[in-house]
């Protein structure tokens, strides 16, 4: 089935070593490691290299050999991003370097003082961002839109050894308790963030073609979007070569209430990162419902 269970793969252990070995020898000397780990998954994991293999192969178009090749490629460039992630956490933001691509997008959207949604997606490394913007003096609170089915060890590890976070979770209730913290946040001028590619089973749906095969996305995020009366803005940040990174904003157009345009709109400006970096879709799972056992 096309949906996500909530759930990483890796252990504290495993988290640990990274760790050490990023504050003993530095970024890319995990980097090297990270080799042993991609080759481990390449080799025995199956489910998620059968997913990530029809993406390249069937969504993408590549050759046989080359989707096997981007499937190893693929693993390594998900570990550099988690290990960019834990590093810049833990106080080395000054190792890395990024460009902004439609900054004016933000500060148009926080000079309105109606707050804001982002909408992003498990592509590229969005996480980082809150390191990344208040170094260009935009000055906001953001709350991101959220399950709470992380693994909780991993979490209150990476919490451990990370400076406090800036950015707030609004942790999605059956009771539906976080439209009201939502609501609360935007009247603050403070914005709201949302990934827009992952869905529940048992949560509503909706459809819409991605790279020429119809998938599944969550309702909720498109549903809430286009009915606040809120600039809402598409946000990815994506790893570049040499420690760098490339953060790009673009608004969306939206009409009241029609979310199946949102999303329409959403696809587009997926399928147009994804063009430009084909190595950075995380979606380790039969995101198209389409892979046969």
């Amino acid at each position: 089935m096309s949906q996500w269970d909530g759930k990483s793969k890796g252990t504290v252990l495993g988290y640990r070593i990274f760790v050490f070995l990023i504050q003993k020898a530095g970024v890319k000397a995990a980097y090297t490691l990270l080799y042993f780990v991609a080759s481990y998954y390449f080799l025995f994991l199956r489910k998620s290299n059968k997913a990530i293999f029809y993406y390249f192969k069937e969504r993408l178009q590549y050759s046989y050999f080359k989707s096997k090749k981007m499937v190893f490629k693929s693993y390594y460039t998900f570990g550099q991003t988690i290990i960019d992630k834990v590093s810049i956490s833990a106080g080395l933001r000054n190792k890395f370097t990024y460009e902004f691509d439609g900054i004016e997008t933000l500060k148009k959207l926080l000079a309105e003082k109606k707050g804001g949604v982002l909408i992003s997606a498990h592509v590229g490394n969005f996480e980082i961002a809150e390191h990344f913007f208040a170094d260009i003096d935009l000055d906001f609170q953001i709350n991101l839109v959220t399950t709470d089915l992380e693994h909780s060890a991993i979490k209150n590890y990476l919490e451990s050894i990370s400076k406090k976070p800036t950015v707030k979770f609004i942790i999605i209730k059956e009771d539906l308790s976080h439209i009201f913290e939502i609501n609360a946040a935007l009247a603050n001028n403070e914005l709201i963030c949302f990934t827009g590619d992952r869905y529940f089973e048992g949560t509503k749906s909706l459809s819409e073609t991605i790279l020429g095969k119809e998938a599944n996305f969550p309702a909720g995020p498109f549903l809430i979007a286009s009915r606040l009366k809120v600039p809402v803005v598409f946000v990815y940040v994506m790893k570049e070569p040499n420690l760098h990174y490339h953060l790009y904003a673009r608004e969306a157009e939206v009409k009241h209430r029609d979310e199946k345009g949102l999303l329409k709109e959403y696809v587009k400006s997926v399928e147009s990162i994804l063009k430009q970096y084909p190595l950075q879709w995380f979606n380790y799972f039969d995101f198209w419902n389409d892979i046969k056992n």
